[in-house]
C-alpha cells in the first residue's frame, strides 16, 4: 500500500465545511463540535471498485462508525446526482457528501485535492469533538484503506 504524506496533520484543527448529502441536505463539520467525533473519508470517485468496497465496508458495519460518540462522513467530488443513486444503489446509510461546487474546495481545504484528475486522494481524517485532528492518512488512488487502523484508532479517542 503506497501512502502519500498529503493532506493535513495531526493535532491541526480540521477545516469546516458545509456540503450536502445524497439527500440535498446540507451538512457541517462543524454540527458535530462538542457532540461527536467525526471519521471523515474522502474518496476519489463514486461507483468505481475500491471506493464502492470501502463504503460497503463501512455500510455493513456500521455500527462501529455511526453511533452515539462516531459520526462517520464519505465525501467525494461528484455531483450530488450522483452521490444520490450510489448511495441508494449501495445501501449507505450515513451522508456520502458532495464536495462538487467550488470543485474540491475541501478536499484542497484538507491538502488532499488531485489537480490532473479532479479528484480527492483517497485520505482519511479522524476528528476529535474538539475539531482537532487524532489520525490520518492519506492512501494512493488504487490502494484500499486498512479499516482495522482507524478502527483503532476510533476506539483510542
Amino acid at each position: 500500500m503506497s501512502q502519500n504524506t498529503a493532506g493535513l496533520s495531526v493535532g491541526t484543527v480540521a477545516p469546516d465545511f458545509e456540503l450536502k448529502d445524497q439527500h440535498g441536505a446540507k451538512i457541517s463539520l462543524s454540527s458535530f463540535k462538542g457532540a461527536k467525533n467525526v471519521v471523515v473519508l474522502f474518496i476519489p470517485f463514486a461507483f468505481t471498485g475500491t471506493c464502492t468496497g470501502e463504503l460497503c465496508a463501512i455500510r455493513d458495519d456500521l455500527a462501529t462508525f455511526q453511533n452515539d460518540e462516531v459520526q462517520v462522513l464519505a465525501i467525494s467530488c461528484d455531483s450530488p446526482f450522483t452521490q444520490k443513486v450510489f448511495a441508494e444503489q449501495e445501501g449507505y446509510k450515513f451522508p456520502v457528501l458532495s464536495d462538487f461546487w467550488p470543485h474540491g474546495a475541501t478536499a484542497t481545504s484538507y491538502q488532499i485535492f488531485n489537480e490532473d484528475l479532479g479528484c480527492a486522494l483517497r485520505g482519511t481524517f479522524i476528528i476529535d469533538k474538539s475539531g482537532v485532528i487524532r489520525w490520518a492518512v492519506v492512501n494512493g488512488l488504487g490502494d484500499a484503506r486498512n479499516q482495522g487502523d482507524y478502527k483503532a484508532a476510533i476506539a483510542a479517542l
